[in-house]
């Protein structure tokens, strides 16, 4: 079978290797989509696991199971989470899932740019769901992407009637404002800087936006709320400086989202006061777990989010270095599928 390999950021490789043996508890899934995550085009972030089979967004159809399954069969569409919890720890009790050591250290094997994916029992029982029949492999590639932002929303506590401003409008930022749509939020305005984005973010329901290439982040803000800032700020690029930004554009007892890591080496230095006097919450939101990819799951398929909405891009596995280079550089793209035939 056919996958994509990194071994550093300008090192992508189409490998022929064999297809993994389904042991007892395992299941064997022909990849159908698979997408880039943003996550994936951070240099730091993904050298560091170098060499790996790209891809942690797959749907795709069962074609094999282990003796001891039951809980799918063959013929069975999916989505496979790379990572599940073991149910039973302290910090699954709490859903503090992506803690859990289980969580940690499971995989899918070898990634999900391959052709085929040895899904482990782990994965298999307490992240993978049956898609339904409505819902095509397209759409079902997305649910992990949205449990990640369905999870930090969760956390910020976004409530009905907030304003709400996004910084950064890849696709993360657009399934971001969707989704704070969707929880209620009574305005939604996104930041960035470049046009095809900007455009887009009216589409998908922000109410204002922002081009901080014209304008700076928090005047602009301050504008547009006649001086009220925002209850909370999702803080989308991987920069010590942008979360530093959130944090002024944040309106007092209101919450900052730091939705991804800064660079390493980063550090912000904050006045713990203003944070006291103002009641300013600073939340982050890493990965997400069984709950929010279920919760990700209904919402696709409502239409919510959608494949037809944000996918701006598909290629076959032999192109996955042009897919992977197109996400990592912002322009005229929002989120880029790998597709098996």
């Amino acid at each position: 079978m056919k996958v994509a390999r990194l071994y550093s950021f300008n090192d992508i490789r189409i490998e022929d290797v064999p297809v993994p043996e389904v042991g007892p508890g395992d299941a064997l899934i022909k990849t159908r989509a698979c997408g880039i995550c943003s996550g994936d085009v951070m240099p730091w972030y993904i050298e560091k696991k170098a060499p790996l089979v790209l891809g942690h967004e797959p749907a795709g159809e069962v074609v094999e199971v282990g003796r001891e399954v039951r809980s799918v069969k063959r013929g069975d569409r999916v989505f496979v989470h790379h990572h599940a919890p073991c149910f039973t720890c302290r910090f699954c009790r709490r859903g503090d899932y992506v803690q859990c050591d289980t969580w940690k250290n499971s995989r899918i094997i070898p990634g999900g740019v391959s052709e085929y994916i040895l899904v482990p029992s782990v994965n298999l029982e307490n992240d993978t769901i049956l898609i339904p029949e409505n819902m095509s492999f397209d759409d079902a590639a997305l649910i992990e992407p949205v449990g990640c932002v369905l999870k930090g929303l969760k956390r910020a506590h976004v409530r009905s009637g907030d304003t709400v401003l996004v910084i950064g409008l890849g696709v993360m930022g657009m399934i971001n404002i969707m989704a704070a749509k969707h929880f209620g939020a009574g305005r939604v305005i996104g930041a960035d800087m470049v046009k095809f984005r900007l455009d887009k973010a009216g589409e998908f329901g922000a109410d204002d936006v922002i081009n901080v290439s014209k304008v700076e982040l928090c005047t602009g803000i301050r504008d547009v709320t006649d001086g009220e800032m925002a209850e909370l700020v999702v803080v989308g690029p991987n920069s010590a400086a942008a979360m530093m930004q959130g944090l002024k554009c944040v309106r007092p007892g209101g919450q900052v989202l730091f939705f991804t890591p800064a660079k390493p080496g980063e550090m912000i230095s904050i006045d713990p006061n203003l944070l006291y006097f103002h009641d300013i919450n600073i939340v982050t939101s890493y990965s997400c777990g069984p709950s929010d990819t279920a919760d990700a799951c209904e919402l696709i398929g409502r239409g919510i989010v959608s494949a037809e909405k944000v996918v701006t891009h598909r290629f076959p596995v032999e192109k996955t270095e042009e897919a992977f280079r197109l996400t990592s550089v912002p322009g005229d793209s929002l989120k880029a599928l790998i597709v098996f035939h």
